[in-house]
């Protein structure tokens, strides 16, 4: 239930954690307003990328793939050695596993990204921290800063970048799959580099320089998940780390942005529903900050700069969505703001990107993708609707000012590159391979009318030449909490499962954040069942346009996604035949009440508090799936669980575990012979970290699951991932 926050829409949410919201580690899925500047990132080879080492953008899939060169060459398919399987008497989910972890690692695997900081690139090489110029970045020539190794941590890999304005340092955070615990590295950069300073349990770092052209780094610590102090240091001879500012309020977290042009370094302190910025000079960083609007219970904004002006997204004033305002940097104060542009209803802003001459707001309107292109000399809108298959957007960190790349992903269809010249006023899309995906596959964008009226959106991929579709298997997705939406990024196995004739679909309910702010406030607190009555209406609603049945429909979902799957489990398991949950949220209410739990205090706006308020104790009670077991018939579950989870504890998931098996035992009792008692899995992972990495063994034992409960023949499963991985 507890996750990593990000930064820009939903509150600076990617680099402190929080209840529920879970990120694998290259999403770190709402918008993150940071990662952008003068950095550009770059993969060598077309593949996913395990984490983005430049700086954290608005984008919600920002972190999944970096950004390289508009070119077609790299998406063309790789091809690949035949393997025989090890053995002729596996089992096909045992050949598709065997199959993962004998195949080269940059086909498949998630990799580390490349951060471009002047003529230089900086990325991670093996086990070090290396540079190397740019023209040279595909070459092996290239410079070890750091051998990550002398950190004595188990496979630590390199999270984040930062280099000095005048690239005298550089400064990584280095993180491990199994644990959240991170030190971030000071490397001074000379003829032989040495590593000047290691800080631990940093969250948000960013450089400035000040009058005397010193290198002065602030930094944010994070103590027990929670983040509320802002350091700053110097090195060299004047050596110096002081705390700058603490954050008194439990409930609020504290992130550092820095301005695209990195005018201003900005201090940002958020919970879910409320933000207050300072700015701190780029050019005086030892001046005291400046307040832009003292915190206002309700009010989220977020700000950037351009030519002495601030541009600032806030829900300021009605309606209480995203729009975008603006004021002089010298006068930031809210009754200054100056209305810029607002959104169409039921819009998502997704992300914002800042251009000399241009504004561009990438944006989902009714479950659709959107890019507008707002001219800053004369206000101009220009609004360009996107492929209907896209279902996210990836957006590229870069410095072009004459360009703007980003990328359009779907769960079953990799990333696909496109460009916005400014100059043209035109969108290009990258040529070559098409993927085959286009014309085997379709996607649909449906609507359930929920218990009270409501039109909850949902997406559906299909193979186009499905015949009857009553008897294929449908696999649901739902998340719906902290206005974060479904995941649809790019997943292997998804295409898999199309490809063998599955229905995927992707239900958008409430408490998620797919149309707007509203849609998560209707679906947090007391309106939490909204979030229960949309995703019944959406299966109902499948199976009633004969989107599969019952005994062959899955629901799948993960961290706080767990809340409405457990829900439904114990008031409609009739409407399914298997779950598999990853890291679930199962038991809200004794979680809410147990304030000793490190992240409860910021997790009060979304769930309530059941501690003090007795209208929301009892509301939660409604809905809570482990308050509610009761002795009758539930579907098959399978569950993931992470053996040292600091926001799911594994405590709180055993119980659910056990209470729910007590209660299947005591049904079939009641029941009598011939029972088909449902299977209960609970999988223990190794490790403490709520946002690992997908294993082969984990991803191939949750389709085994599937397969085996819904009664399905897995013979061209194998194949068809063979298939994939030669694309």
């Amino acid at each position: 239930m507890q996750q990593k926050t990000k930064l820009f829409l939903q509150a600076l949410q990617y680099s402190i954690p929080h209840l529920g919201k879970c990120m694998q580690k290259q999403h770190l899925n709402h918008c993150h307003f940071a990662d952008h500047y003068y950095s550009r990132i770059k993969l060598r080879k077309y593949h996913l990328t395990k984490c983005l080492q430049s700086k954290n953008k608005i984008s919600e899939l920002a972190r999944n793939i970096p950004s390289r060169s508009f070119s077609c060459k790299d998406l063309l398919p790789i091809k690949q050695e035949n393997e025989k399987s090890p053995s002729e008497n596996m089992d096909a989910f045992e050949k598709v596993r065997t199959r993962l972890e004998t195949q080269p690692q940059e086909e498949y695997e998630i990799i580390n990204a490349e951060v471009k900081h002047g003529g230089f690139v900086y990325y991670q090489e093996g086990c070090c921290l290396v540079r190397s110029k740019d023209e040279e970045a595909d070459s092996d020539n290239y410079e070890v800063l750091f051998n990550l190794e002398e950190l004595k941590l188990d496979q630590p890999f390199i999270d984040c970048i930062r280099v000095a304005p005048d690239e005298k340092y550089v400064a990584a955070k280095i993180r491990t799959e199994d644990s959240e615990a991170s030190t971030c590295i000071v490397v001074k950069l000379s003829d032989q580099p040495v590593m000047e300073a290691s800080f631990p349990n940093v969250s948000s770092f960013e450089w400035v320089k000040d009058e005397e052209e010193e290198d002065v780094l602030f930094y944010t610590f994070q103590r027990n998940l929670r983040c509320h102090d802002v350091y700053r240091a110097t090195f060299g001879d004047n050596k110096r780390n002081e705390r700058f500012y603490t954050e008194k309020d439990p409930s609020y977290f504290v992130f550092l942005y820095l301005t695209k042009d990195s005018r201003f370094l900005t201090i940002n302190i958020m919970n879910k529903t409320t933000s207050e910025v300072w700015l701190i000079d780029g050019l005086s960083p030892w001046d005291p900050p400046v307040l832009i609007q003292k915190r206002i219970p309700g009010v989220l904004y977020y700000v950037e700069h351009r030519d002495d002006e601030l541009y600032i997204l806030t829900n300021v004033g009605e309606p209480t969505e995203f729009k975008l305002m603006r004021t002089a940097a010298d006068s930031p104060a809210i009754m200054n703001w100056d209305l810029f542009f607002t959104m169409k209803r039921n819009t998502k802003v997704v992300d914002l990107d800042m251009f000399k001459d241009h504004c561009v707001l990438f944006l989902k309107h009714s479950n659709l993708l959107y890019v507008n292109v707002i001219g800053l000399a004369d206000d101009s809108v220009r609004s360009l609707k996107l492929p209907p298959w896209a279902c996210g957007f990836i957006i590229d960190t870069n410095s072009d000012p004459k360009n703007c790349p980003f990328q359009l992903c779907s769960p079953i269809r990799p990333p696909k590159y496109y460009t916005y010249k400014f100059a043209e006023g035109k969108l290009f899309e990258e040529t070559g391979h098409e993927d085959p995906i286009t014309k085997t596959s379709r996607v649909l964008r449906l609507e359930a009318k929920s218990k009270d009226g409501k039109l909850v959106p949902m997406t559906v991929f299909h193979k186009t030449d499905s015949e009857d579709l009553q008897k294929k298997p449908l696999l649901v997705h739902v998340y719906g909490a902290y206005g974060m939406d479904l995941k649809m990024n790019f997943r292997p196995e998804r295409r898999v499962l199309v490809d063998d004739g599955w229905i995927l679909a992707y239900c958008h309910v409430r408490g998620g954040g797919e149309l707007g702010l509203q849609w998560h406030t209707d679906g947090r607190l007391t309106k939490k069942l909204n979030g229960l009555a949309d995703i019944e209406a959406c299966i109902k609603t499948l199976h009633g346009q004969g989107f599969s049945q019952p005994s062959l429909t899955a629901l799948t979902a993960f961290s706080a996604g767990g809340v409405l799957v457990g829900a439904l489990c114990n008031s409609n398991p009739e409407l399914l035949r298997a779950v598999t949950l990853e890291a679930p949220f199962l038991d809200v209410l004794n979680t809410m009440m147990d304030t000793t739990l490190p992240l409860t205090l910021e997790e009060l706006e979304e769930w309530g508090n059941p501690s003090s308020d007795e209208k929301h104790k009892n509301y939660i009670k409604r809905y809570c799936p482990y308050q509610n077991i009761k002795p009758q018939h539930y579907p098959s579950i399978h569950i993931t669980a992470y053996e040292n989870d600091e926001r799911v504890p594994l405590k709180g998931i055993v119980n659910y575990t056990e209470k729910l098996k007590e209660a299947i035992t005591e049904h079939a009792k009641d029941t009598g012979e011939g029972y088909q008692v449902p299977s209960i899995v609970l999988d223990i992972q190794p490790g403490g970290n709520h946002v690992i990495e997908d294993s082969h063994k984990k991803i191939t034992a949750q389709i085994k699951f599937l397969y085996e409960e819904l009664g399905l023949d897995s013979t061209n499963v194998f194949e068809d991932l063979k298939k994939y991985l030669k694309f």
